[in-house]
């Protein structure tokens, strides 16, 4: 482990929540508290963009390693919201919406894995 990936993870993650935040904020003013839509379009969009990322790089070489971790680790480890989505599918349930709870953890995992493909689809054709 090199202090210049650490650096660069630091400075992706910050960048990361910071979208994060921003984002998740606009679309929960936007859609309201019924359903937690900004932690599930995060996960999708991050999933999306992963697999985009891990095409151009791994597979493809067109992205350098250290890109790939600022942008993998950093970037969209600070964005993506994987702890949010599990506790508030617990909230969910606790709070009697059993059926919306079950809908966020598994729509969300399925939605997610169908974005990583897209993503990686998309990243070999680019």
């Amino acid at each position: 482990m090199r202090a210049s990936d650490v650096l660069l993870v630091a400075a992706g993650g910050a960048f990361g929540a910071t979208a994060r935040y921003v984002l998740g904020g606009w679309l929960a003013d936007r859609f309201g508290p019924a359903f937690p839509w900004h932690t599930f379009v995060i996960n999708v969009s991050g999933a999306f963009l992963l697999g985009v990322l891990m095409a151009l790089s791994v597979e493809r070489g067109i992205v350098p390693q250290s890109w790939r971790i600022a942008l993998g680790t950093g970037v969209l480890g600070g964005y993506t919201t994987f702890s949010t989505l599990s506790y508030e599918s617990i909230a969910l349930a606790a709070g009697g919406s059993h059926a919306l709870a079950l809908a966020n953890m598994f729509g969300s995992g399925a939605a997610g894995l169908l974005a990583a493909w897209l993503g990686l689809v998309v990243g070999r054709v680019i």
